[in-house]
């Protein structure tokens, strides 16, 4: 299943000043916010996303829909350091998940999933980035 929509939750939303957010801005349109289930912790400058099942587990950002979908994610994995070359195990995973809009629907949607060990990172109980 593939999908035109990237759910964002750190430094590619559009409150961050960074060449890659203005990138996903200058080719992807921005459809609102968005939830998903999961917690965030703080790696260094940035945050990871771990995927959670319980529903007090959440994390908020942006969802997008990719006006030129497969070109534009393959400059994103390059970014989150997951495209082709890098070393195993990547530090993000692109995954497809459930993201969950305002007004309670749900729709499937790319995010990065954090994918090295977090034994002593600090997790950002807002669930919000751009508040930690």
């Amino acid at each position: 299943m593939t999908t035109d929509r990237l759910f964002v939750y750190g430094t590619l939303m559009r409150g961050f000043d960074h060449p890659m957010a203005r990138l996903l801005s200058a080719h992807a349109d921005f459809l609102g916010e968005a939830t998903c289930r999961g917690r965030l912790v703080l790696v260094k400058h940035y945050p990871g996303l771990l995927l959670s099942d319980a529903p007090s587990d959440i994390v908020h950002g942006e969802l997008f829909h990719l006006r030129a979908g497969d070109e534009l994610l393959r400059e994103l994995d390059m970014y989150e350091a997951c495209g082709e070359g890098f070393p195993e195990p990547t530090e993000y995973l692109r995954r497809l998940i459930d993201v969950t809009l305002p007004d309670g629907t749900t729709e499937k949607a790319w995010t990065y999933i954090y994918n090295w060990p977090v034994t002593d990172l600090p997790r950002i109980e807002s669930g919000r980035f751009l508040d930690h």
